[in-house]
């Protein structure tokens, strides 16, 4: 592969280039194809924002139908027939039968823009600048977002003091046994804890980059006891693990306690479902279009709505590709539970996989966390050996990352609608770039049977 021209012409600031050094030019599903010809599992799915797959063919027929008929592209944030389809698209199949009466704010269409409306607004409605995010959260690297983003390789990027942000540890920081949302309650009950009053709490229900860790329901719960106690709006940040991603059933009734229409199947579109809470802010990007198109989105209760016109703008907040996709991808995966349950199955088949390629190498000290078809292999922290087994896992024919403070977690990130075969090849040669990897460091792995696992 000839990279010399990206060397020569492209920043240093490139990243995921230098983990899959080859050229990719085709991509259908989940298989991604380089310049020579050779194919690819993958298990990254774009950091989460293909969802459906490369190229999925039912998206893409429809926006191919789109641009035939001379439909608007561009739009700014004027009204459109793709934008008005979108949005009773979206209210038909989500929000309805969640019982969820939330205001839509189109912002320019990068997750970080949605995270910078969200606490634009939150401060904006309480009148306070403080607002509390977690250890190990990303929101984004832009301003605000930025603020709210814990990892140090990011923050000394900035170039400038980051402030009103408190930092909280987030469920399992200090390991299991230590409370953390009754730290953080303790914290806003003393007044002379150093805690400026926040205006809103930002949280991510599994944190993708800071190492797949998983917020229990019981600490979410607490969480949101805690800000209608305290007068703190909460925002869940649903980029990355929204859409579906962690898996899940429709509960009965909705979050804000009014009933699901009859006849309604379809199963968790947003990750906070499980926990029965009701976010005053949410933000979605990432696999929002469906099909890789730039577009975020911020639902907000209506009442928080305090905006000016245009006191949020920015150019390129009216992607009307992304709208005839995303509402497509509603249609076609959401009208039902049938994607909900593909996810449910997919999962236990990976957690088994990795819980079994865990114990087979008991002495490695490897554990596995996640939720849905977000789970990571969590490795000891100090050899790199989850960033050796991702890049001998992409020699063998997958291209997969790695997350955390230390990269010391690696990431399975495959499409929702991946097939069952793929995804139990990409698993086989996960686990034999494990074996290879540890067997060269002299770590023989103790050989177990795996159960619901393909092997």
């Amino acid at each position: 592969m000839d990279l010399k021209i990206f060397d020569r012409m492209e920043s240093e600031v490139r990243g995921y280039v230098r983990s899959f050094p080859v050229i990719f030019s085709k991509a259908r599903g989940s298989e991604l194809i380089d310049e020579d010809g050779r194919s690819y599992i993958d298990f990254f799915s774009g950091a989460g924002t293909l969802n459906y797959g490369h190229n999925n063919p039912v998206l893409r027929e429809r926006m191919m139908a789109y641009l035939e008929s001379d439909g608007v592209t561009h739009g700014l944030d004027m009204a459109t027939s793709a934008k008005k389809y979108f949005m009773q698209t979206l209210d038909r199949l989500v929000l309805e039968p969640r019982g969820l009466d939330y205001v839509l704010q189109f912002t320019g269409p990068t997750g970080t823009n949605a995270v910078e409306a969200a606490l634009k607004i939150a401060r904006q409605v309480k009148g306070r600048q403080n607002v509390i995010s977690f250890t190990h959260g990303f929101h984004g690297v832009s301003g605000g977002s930025l603020a709210a983003t814990a990892n140090r390789k990011f923050r000394k990027a900035a170039g400038v003091a980051l402030g009103n942000i408190s930092f909280m540890p987030y469920d399992g920081y200090f390991g299991p046994d230590v409370n953390t949302m009754a730290y953080l309650e303790r914290m806003l009950d003393d007044p002379s804890s150093g805690l400026d009053h926040p205006a809103a709490v930002i949280v991510e229900t599994v944190q993708g980059e800071g190492g797949v860790n998983v917020a229990s329901q019981r600490w979410l719960r607490e969480l949101e006891r805690l800000c209608r106690r305290h007068d703190m709006l909460l925002i869940v940040d649903d980029i990355q693990v929204g859409c579906g991603r962690t898996g899940g059933a429709l509960a009965a009734g909705s979050s804000q306690g009014k009933s699901a229409p009859s006849g309604g199947g379809a199963g968790a579109f947003f990750s906070f479902e499980a926990a029965g809470i009701s976010p005053d802010i949410v933000t979605l990007s990432k696999s929002l279009s469906g099909f890789g198109l730039p577009m975020a989105l911020v639902l907000l209760r209506r009442e928080l709505d305090v905006w000016e016109p245009g006191a949020h703008s920015g150019t390129f907040r009216g992607n009307n590709l992304a709208f005839v996709t995303a509402a497509q991808a509603l249609e076609s995966y959401w009208a039902d539970g049938a994607l909900s349950e593909e996810v449910a199955a997919k999962e236990r088949l990976v957690r088994d996989w990795l819980e079994n390629l865990a114990h087979s190498h008991r002495g490695a000290g490897l554990g596995v966390r996640g939720r849905g078809l977000i789970q990571g292999l969590v490795t000891p922290v100090g050899d790199n050996l989850a960033g050796r087994i991702a890049r001998r896992a992409f020699e063998q024919g997958v291209v997969i990352e790695t997350s955390g403070a230390h990269d010391e977690v690696l990431k399975v990130l495959p499409a929702l609608t991946i097939a069952r075969e793929q995804l139990q090849q990409g698993m086989e040669i996960i686990e034999r770039s494990v074996g290879e990897i540890l067997a060269g460091e002299g770590r023989r792995p103790r050989m177990l049977k795996v159960a619901g696992g393909g092997q």
